[in-house]
């Protein structure tokens, strides 16, 4: 498989600090609950709250709609709940990208079912190609069409997550 450039590490890190300053504004005053999607999310995830300039609680959930393929399975796997209690607090869900939407449908509703105030969704990547679920997605990184990429935490069967830069494979 042959890798094209995509996203720049420097672009990547100038827009962490743009979501992250729009999250700060947005709940000052408050202290919301950021949730990461693992695996993919983690250094998008660790990135964005560095930067954030508010008090926050953080807390994953592992979740999988694909196997060792590049094709959703149209089943989410939930492995890890959060753990964290969200009754009644804002919640910002963090993924790596909404591809299908239906890991963030099935996870969103799971949140507001635990009686979480508001769930908003920050996302690195929202890619339209494949979209089956409609999600808002409040906090987007960049837009892409199509592609599978990799890099800066997203993989093809757990390879290429280490990438400092957004590929497509071709």
């Amino acid at each position: 498989m042959k890798k094209e450039i995509l996203i720049p590490r420097e672009d990547i890190q100038k827009r962490v600090k743009e979501l992250a300053g729009r999250i700060s504004s947005d709940y000052e005053g408050r202290e919301p609950v950021l949730i990461g999607i693992l695996n993919g999310v983690i250094f998008f995830f660790a990135d964005l709250i560095r930067e954030i300039s508010i008090p926050t609680k953080m807390d994953f959930i592992r979740a999988s709609s694909y196997g060792s393929g590049n094709e959703s399975s149209g089943t989410v796997r939930l492995t890890k709940d959060v753990e964290l209690s969200v009754q009644g607090k804002p919640v910002i869900v963090v993924d790596d990208i909404v591809d299908t939407g239906l890991t963030l449908t099935h996870i969103v509703k799971g949140l507001k079912d635990k009686g979480a105030e508001s769930v908003k969704i920050c996302t690195l990547i929202d890619k339209s190609e494949r979209r089956s679920c409609s999600v808002r997605i409040d906090y987007s990184g960049f837009r892409i069409k199509e592609g599978f990429i990799v890099g800066y935490g997203l993989d093809y069967d757990e390879e290429y997550r280490y990438f400092t830069d957004i590929y497509v494979l071709r």
